[in-house]
């Protein structure tokens, strides 16, 4: 019979781990991985779940559930089966023996993986995934793995060689992938460091500009590239699906007050997000580690909102990032049935919430209000003695700093100011 579409058929399988306590329970996250599947490219036809005391250390879900599983394979026509965890090396060898070569395995991280791979639209972005896919396949390499291998531009599966000649004696071709892999991670490793390097530079020439970095953060599809857009007036790519941006994009702000400054917007976070990926991300994630104000986009509307909003926590925690001032600020508020927002247990750790709709422009200005209003308190107040042959200095003062009062001496310029961090130190010579 001829599908609809071409679309992967697939089941899902989730578990209920007793005595965990995790940040969505089962059938949320049953939900979440089906949205993660559609983006994919995978139809969802069946699901199986388990109340399990602990893993079983050889299939995950023990041999009964296994042939549950075969039954609603033969039964859907599934080609695809997706375990909502993480499966270890062990668990991925076992099961694929079992499930036999015409049924791929996959789970949560490397759909999660696959999705970036279709995402990937710039040279950093695709290295940074097919790093984190090759980590992640090398102890799990037992046959090709062809839902890995949209992206890697030929070097997925079995690379290098192709499996003809150069191998020692005795040498399986298993090794001699695990060695090709081995060898292109550490090139990609390689690259990358070029791409952080150059990262290094801009972001040194943009402290020494003194504008200010506001770094966008929230779980995937909370709208950060709508904000962006709307704030900026950026022409930013824009999709209602997981993941539709992964390479960071920056765009200019103006304040009210007619200062400016600069936004990025990040790759989403999600929960049981892939160890490799954020690894391989570093050079994008240091983004975020390096803005002077962090804004949590999250969507107020979406049952598991706190749920989300405990995931981006976790992962700013992950990726070290300092305790600068943060602002929550609860998106698509048009479609809010009104009362009471949600109430995180860390709302303390916010310096202002606001309510804004991205689409439709509404609580931009309050917003822009609130990050020049926790700009300002993140400023140092010192006193600079600008000498008048140095009017090049006065003026950048002028157009990064906030000017409190201005004198005018036999010596020079006396400017007392509001000064970020960077551009304290920069300005030491001229303290008073």
């Amino acid at each position: 019979m001829t599908q609809a579409n071409d679309h992967e058929q697939a089941i899902m399988v989730g578990i209920n781990l007793k005595g965990s306590r995790p940040l969505l329970n089962m059938e949320d996250s049953l939900s979440e991985l089906a949205l993660l599947a559609d983006t994919a490219g995978m139809e969802i036809v069946g699901q199986v779940t388990q109340n399990v005391g602990k893993i079983d250390p050889a299939t995950f879900v023990g041999s009964g559930k296994v042939d549950e599983i075969k039954d609603t394979v033969l039964a859907t026509g599934a080609k695809v089966i997706v375990f909502d965890d993480e499966l270890s090396p062990r668990h991925q060898r076992e099961l694929e023996e079992q499930f036999g070569e015409n049924v791929k395995v996959i789970d949560r991280s490397a759909l999660i993986l696959d999705i970036f791979a279709q995402h990937a639209r710039t040279r950093e972005g695709a290295l940074q995934v097919e790093l984190a896919q090759y980590e992640y396949r090398l102890p799990r390499l037992t046959r090709m793995w062809t839902h890995l291998a949209r992206q890697s531009g030929g070097a997925g599966g079995r690379s290098g060689s192709g499996g003809v000649g150069l191998r020692g004696p005795g040498e399986t071709q298993l090794e001699v992938d695990r060695r090709d892999i081995r060898r292109r991670i550490s090139k990609l490793k390689e690259e990358l460091e070029h791409v952080r390097e150059h990262r290094s530079r801009h972001r040194s020439q943009r402290e020494r500009t003194g504008v200010p970095l506001v770094a966008l953060v929230g779980y995937t599809n909370a709208g950060k590239s709508t904000l962006l857009r709307a704030l900026t007036g950026a022409d930013v790519y824009i999709a209602n699906q997981l993941f539709a941006t992964l390479d960071p994009t920056t765009r200019r702000v103006e304040f009210p007050s007619g200062r400016q400054a600069l936004v990025t917007d990040t790759v989403g976070f999600i929960q049981k997000l892939p160890t490799t990926l954020v690894a391989a991300f570093q050079a994008t994630l240091e983004e975020i580690r390096e803005a002077d104000i962090i804004l949590e986009v999250a969507d107020v509307n979406h049952p598991n909102v706190l749920q989300h909003l405990e995931t981006v926590e976790d992962t700013l925690a992950e990726i070290d990032v300092p305790p600068v001032p943060r602002i929550l600020v609860w998106n698509k508020i048009d479609r809010w049935a009104g009362g009471e927002l949600p109430k995180p247990e860390n709302a303390a750790d916010y310096v202002a919430q606001v309510s804004v709709s991205a689409t439709q422009n509404v609580g931009l200005e309050a917003l822009l209000g609130a990050v020049e209003a926790a700009l300002k308190t993140a400023l140092q107040r010192t006193k600079l003695l600008i000498p008048y042959e140095r009017g090049d200095v006065s003026s950048l003062l002028h157009e990064t700093a906030t000017i409190e009062k201005q004198e005018h001496t036999p010596e020079g310029v006396l400017l007392t100011v509001r000064l970020p961090h960077d551009l304290y130190e920069r300005f030491k010579e001229y303290r008073v």
